[in-house]
């Protein structure tokens, strides 16, 4: 079973949007000393809305495709790695969290908004078609 010539195309805007919301976050956020001045819980809960963006970026583009195995490995993936990230922070503003916690946070959080999750799927989806 071959991808049909709209999945491919659906497949590949989704991956072209998930490239611009992450390069944008990436060259204008986080790589970006001039924002030092944003308070840190602003800065937590941006990194948190472009994670969702990602999030509904994927779901509506892989929601369409026909096969909906990997719309619900990304529901899966991306829920799982929210509640996390969530618990974390809420541990973080109203306990009092560590440095590992932060750093394991962000490496989750950069899983999940990086563009190498999406195309993982597309390729996983390729060779089990083989």
């Amino acid at each position: 079973m071959k991808l049909y010539k709209s999945d491919k195309v659906r497949f590949i805007a989704g991956l072209i949007f998930i490239i611009v919301i992450y390069s944008w976050y990436s060259l204008y956020f986080v790589d970006n000393s001039a924002i030092a001045f944003i308070p840190r819980k602003i800065r937590h809960v941006i990194t948190l809305l472009i994670t969702i963006i990602i999030y509904f970026v994927g779901t509506f583009h892989l929601g369409k495709l026909k096969d909906t195995w990997m719309s619900t490995i990304w529901h899966l993936v991306h829920i799982s790695g929210l509640i996390i990230i969530s618990l974390i922070g809420l541990f973080d503003w109203f306990i009092g969290g560590s440095l590992t916690l932060s750093r394991f946070a962000r490496t989750i959080q950069e899983i999940l908004i990086s563009p190498v999750l999406y195309v993982a799927m597309g390729l996983l989806n390729r060779s089990l078609k083989k």
